[in-house]
């Protein structure tokens, strides 16, 4: 993916954004808005903080707290059990009223679907819309991540699913099939409305599909994020060879890389044509240049490695469409899980997807967000890059946390 800044006169909500008028403005998306909620951050002005200042935001757990939480004492007691997890607060927290639930609906629905409603709004009232007044047609692409709302919290319950009714509680209420087309229908948003699930790089790919869209004028604004809330919020059993971190810290790229932590989160993006965005007078957070998506196949270790080649060719692709000189870029926001293998590879990928070779030499920073908050699974890559875009807009490059010396097995060199 690849995001610039189109620099914008500060006042007003719209505000008349400067620059060049390009020619290819029709060819370019803009971000006009954007939401979020992560750990340790209710709002984009705490992520940013907290960004900014180096928080690592992990709860570390006393065991009063974990066995009040329901975790077992004999847990506990493994040598391997790591207390820490990425907490999201408020998790039980919905403003039904405001979307038309009753109590007994919002009770019953799925806590990632609650809050992608609620950042949805959120985003479009940070571009400045009222979502059912927008002109135009607006299309939701989403993703959420596993119900274990419904798993721990709902068929647990006989009651509830006899007075419900299990199709209901299974299906309407917390299918991750009806994420986007529940934001459709309580928005009154009449375009294009998917679900997208391709783990942890979900959120990217509504976004990439967002623009594709937008550029083909199926709709006229989009939203593109999603949600995950991983229940129950608390510690787990490291193992070795696993991609859990033995210590509780997520260390991108550093010798002491010892695994990444998964946590719960949400944020979206609203995106528009560059021309329409300049001709309505928008406030231009970033620009989408280009984007492309692929797979492996099999040509891999195994079903969950990643490979080099695939990612470099996506890379490769995304910098062609998007026509940005590859020695012009001066910062990749990484997958960066902090894994023994995952970190070696995507610094392979970068390197021959950029064209990095013997006689190649350059400067380009790469940095990844979940030494500060770990990783969000389907809500990863947009927790990236709304980072991303708040260090353009701030001007300001978040170091990365818990880097010391290098990866041995990574060349920064080359």
């Amino acid at each position: 993916m690849s995001v610039d800044q189109h620099r914008v006169q500060q006042g007003a909500t719209h505000g008349r954004a400067e620059g060049p008028d390009d020619d290819g403005d029709d060819a370019l998306v803009a971000i006009i808005g954007m939401a979020g909620r992560f750990p340790g951050a209710p709002d984009l002005e705490q992520f940013w903080r907290n960004l900014a200042g180096g928080v690592e935001s992990m709860r570390h757990f006393t065991d009063e707290e974990l066995l009040a939480a329901g975790e077992s004492a004999a847990a506990l007691r493994d040598p391997g059990y790591v207390r820490v997890c990425p907490v999201l607060d408020d998790i039980d927290k919905f403003d039904a009223g405001f979307f038309g639930f009753s109590p007994k609906e919002a009770a019953i629905s799925d806590p990632q679907h609650r809050l992608f409603l609620e950042i949805a709004w959120e985003a479009f009232e940070n571009a400045g819309y009222d979502p059912g007044r927008v002109p135009g047609v607006v299309g939701v692409w989403a993703a959420c991540g596993l119900n274990a709302y419904l798993m721990h919290h709902l068929v647990t319950n006989p009651d509830l699913m006899e007075s419900v009714g299990e199709w209901l509680l299974r299906h309407t209420a917390n299918d991750m099939n009806f994420l986007a087309t529940r934001v459709s229908y309580e928005l009154d948003l009449r375009g294009p409305s998917m679900n997208v699930q391709t783990a942890c790089s979900s959120t990217l790919v509504t976004l990439h599909l967002a623009v594709q869209s937008l550029l083909g004028r199926e709709c006229d604004l989009a939203l593109a994020g999603g949600s995950t809330i991983s229940l129950p919020q608390r510690g787990y059993v490291y193992k070795e060879g696993e991609i859990l971190s033995a210590d509780g810290h997520c260390r991108p790229f550093d010798a002491r890389s010892k695994g990444t932590l998964f946590g719960s989160g949400a944020g979206a993006v609203i995106l528009k044509r560059l021309a329409d965005a300049r001709r309505d007078r928008d406030n231009v957070l970033a620009l989408v240049r280009g984007s492309a998506i692929n797979n492996d196949g099999s040509q891999k270790v195994g079903y969950l490695a990643p490979s080099v080649e695939g990612q470099a060719r996506a890379i490769a692709e995304a910098l062609a469409v998007s026509g940005v000189p590859p020695e012009t870029v001066s910062y990749v926001e990484t997958h960066g899980t902090g894994t023994a293998m995952g970190d070696p590879i995507e610094v392979a990928a970068l390197t021959q997807g950029y064209g990095g070779g013997p006689e190649a030499r350059g400067t380009c920073a790469i940095g990844s967000v979940k030494g500060n908050i770990g990783h969000l699974d389907a809500a990863a890559g947009m927790a990236g890059l709304i980072k991303t875009v708040l260090a353009l807009d701030r001007e300001c490059l978040p170091a990365s946390l818990h880097y010391s010396r290098p990866n041995p097995v990574i060349d920064f060199a080359k």
